[in-house]
């Protein structure tokens, strides 16, 4: 959307004592604080100040105290956070909360579900002992200070052990997303150089078993450096009765109960400069080769530690549930937010609507969740099957799905927050949220930053008031604003413009496991020492902040650019329109031009005369050179597991173009859907 017209009104305030019982609030009165426009200029304009108090304040152990804050003398490109701190983030996530005297060694650390229903839960007693046979497994195969561990797994409470277990030895994590084909994993553990990779024989997916083993194995032939693979038996596949056939190497690979779970479970954490690397998250590599982002002790530790504390206002108690795989950056950042604390997360391995639609109300329900995380896209799929919306999203002439309202019948009351990430809202599908599933007084906690800086530069405090889609405003400590082509800060003058930070954080990564070049290439080479995290954003007049999408995904017509979100939010303001994609095509005559895919809400059929009004509402709010060339119906849009749409595969579904690596699309049969529509 090119105005901020249509989220105009805030439709949420938190009452007086919600206010008061956070744990934002409280900072802001050890610090003197008035009001949350205070708290921003503060903390984003007096950084050591801020990051300074930060470890303690949030009662974060280091072995050894930093000499000074941030070593900024080669630029913001190259900061130095925390210099002569030593610390370990699984000293802080597993070690502390399972001392004797701790208090929290018997507290659940995680409730898993299976898809096929199994529920575990974890003691951090149990996630100590169990890291720490993983660290020791870590240890006599040779793998020490600075080697990197390759997960490749499942959704199942172990990834905690792994993930803690290599921090433990002082290696360096690299998670890899499950549902990733033989390439996608290839090019990383070839990258990363990982000498032990840890995998699954597999897991279970809308009712069917999922094999992960035969990718592994084709994945480390393609790439090489495995000399260990441990194989985690989540199907059944190691016991000698199961008819689950899967290929297996005598003298590399070994079954997780013989090379972890017989070790002894004693082992003493290392100690580790902060600025020391013990992770590699990957980006997701729609456009070039993916990106090694290194992160470090010190900033693993601590910006997802501030992000559960004061943004997602962690208690003790809380169960805190976000869909995501370990292989995103969301997944370890639930994990090592919320184990700074001692909190509890909610995992689930499968789908969300399996087996019906109601899979996550029932979770929600069923486990008291406190903090509900998902993507805007997987939200817009599941309010299809709520026949009673919103007023404002009512689809005229249409019953929702009939008789089927999938919220009813389960307790949502536990929520106390709600959390989205990944792309922009439709002010519909945000208000359903807020509204169906948490009754229209939870806050909408929409976050955004990435795997480049393993948190949040945009995130809404819980004592602010809300628009429909907003981000809210910069997050705690984050020195952001946004720009014009010239670099010439706009933020005040309430035009979109270029998302840049104009200092680095702890979190930022340090540099790319490949080298500088690129990193400087990739971040900080659009304007002068200022990075561009390459979102389009805009603040409105009442000062809260807005996305409309990536930069550099804009549709150039005839020299003017828009970008597909603004494209698909004017689709998706139609009563019939439940979701929408948009992709710029080439074209003869304006060089590019937009062609739009829509899913119907139930009960709406496709007509000629519908195509027509969509046409026409995108050029109403838009403008005429930005109405769709064509309007094509599909059932369903290519999405990764997270839910988040493709569009890379929709456009090269349509121009005929190659899609290339199809291994992180969750249902690649949508694209044959999407080429038939044409």
């Amino acid at each position: 959307m090119d105005t901020l017209d249509e989220v105009d009104e805030i439709v949420h305030r938190p009452s007086e004592a919600f206010v008061e019982s956070t744990n934002v609030w409280q900072f802001m009165q050890a610090y003197d604080i008035d009001d949350y426009d205070e708290l921003i200029e503060r903390t984003t304009s007096d950084l050591d100040w801020f990051w300074g108090e930060l470890p303690d304040y949030l009662g974060l152990e280091f072995y050894e105290d930093f000499d000074e804050v941030r070593d900024a003398s080669e630029g913001p490109q190259f900061t130095e956070w925390y210099p002569g701190a030593k610390l370990n983030v699984a000293h802080n996530t597993v070690d502390r909360h399972a001392r004797v005297d701790s208090g929290t060694r018997n507290h659940v650390a995680c409730v898993w579900e299976g898809e096929d229903g199994e529920v575990r839960q974890q003691t951090y007693h149990d996630l100590h002992r169990q890291a720490n046979q993983v660290a020791n497994a870590l240890t006599e195969r040779g793998i020490g200070e600075g080697d990197t561990v390759g997960l490749y797994m499942p959704m199942v409470p172990e990834v905690q052990s792994i993930l803690y277990g290599v921090f433990k030895v002082g290696a360096v994590a690299v998670p890899i997303f499950s549902g990733f084909g033989v390439d996608a994993t290839a090019t990383r553990i070839a990258d990363a150089e990982c000498s032990v990779l840890f995998t699954g024989d597999g897991f279970y997916r809308r009712g069917d078993p999922i094999t992960l083993k035969a990718t592994a194995d084709e994945a480390i032939e393609q790439a090489g450096h495995v000399e260990h693979t441990i194989v985690y038996d989540r199907l059944g596949a190691s016991d000698p009765e199961t008819d689950l056939d899967i290929p297996w190497d005598g003298d590399r690979d070994e079954w997780w109960s013989d090379a972890v779970a017989a070790q002894d479970d004693d082992f003493e954490t290392r100690s580790m400069d902060a600025s020391d690397p013990c992770m590699l998250l990957y980006s997701s590599g729609t456009t070039g080769k993916p990106k090694g982002i290194v992160h470090t002790h010190a900033g693993t530790l601590v910006q997802p530690a501030k992000e559960i504390h004061f943004g997602f206002d962690q208690k003790p108690g809380d169960r805190f549930f976000w869909v995501s795989d370990i292989g995103w950056m969301m997944g370890p950042w639930t994990l090592v937010g919320n184990h700074a604390f001692g909190g509890t997360i909610v995992m689930y391995e499968g789908a969300p609507d399996h087996p019906e639609p109601d899979r996550f109300w029932e979770m929600i329900d069923r486990h008291g969740v406190t903090q509900f995380g998902i993507s805007p896209t997987a939200i817009r799929a599941l309010r299809k099957y709520d026949s009673r919306q919103t007023e404002s999203d009512e689809p005229s002439g249409t019953e929702g799905s009939g008789d089927d309202d999938w919220l009813d019948g389960h307790d949502l009351s536990s929520l106390r927050l709600l959390g989205s990430t990944g792309e922009p809202w439709d002010p519909e599908s945000w208000r359903w949220f807020y509204e169906r599933v948490g009754g229209g007084d939870t806050p909408i906690i929409n976050i955004s930053g990435g795997t480049e800086v393993f948190g949040c530069f945009l995130m809404p405090m819980p004592i602010q008031s809300l628009k429909p889609c907003t981000l809210g405003g910069p997050g705690l400590g984050m020195d952001i604003d946004i720009v014009d082509e010239d670099g010439r800060s706009i933020r005040d003058e309430h035009e979109r413009g270029y998302l840049v930070a104009r200092s680095s954080n702890p979190a930022m990564t340090e540099s790319l496991w490949s080298g500088d070049e690129r990193y400087l290439a990739e971040y900080w080479s659009r304007f002068d020492d200022v990075w561009n995290h390459g979102d389009w954003a805009q603040v409105d007049e009442d000062g809260f902040w807005f996305l409309h999408g990536r930069a550099d995904d804009a549709i150039n017509v005839a020299g003017r650019k828009v970008g597909p979100a603004e494209v698909e939010g004017a689709l998706i303001d139609h009563d019939a329109v439940n979701q929408a994609a948009a992709v710029g095509v080439p074209d003869d005559t304006t060089g590019e031009a937009v062609v739009a895919y829509v899913i119907l809400e139930d009960g709406v059929e496709p007509s000629d005369d519908l195509r027509a009004a969509l046409r026409g509402q995108v050029g109403a709010e838009l403008g005429k050179p930005f109405r769709p060339r064509e309007v094509l119906f599909v059932d369903e849009f290519p999405k990764t597991q997270s839910g988040k749409i493709v569009r890379r595969a929709i456009e090269g579904a349509y121009t005929g173009e190659s899609i290339g690596d199809r291994s992180s699309i969750e249902n690649p049969e949508a694209i044959d859907a999407i080429e038939n529509a044409r």
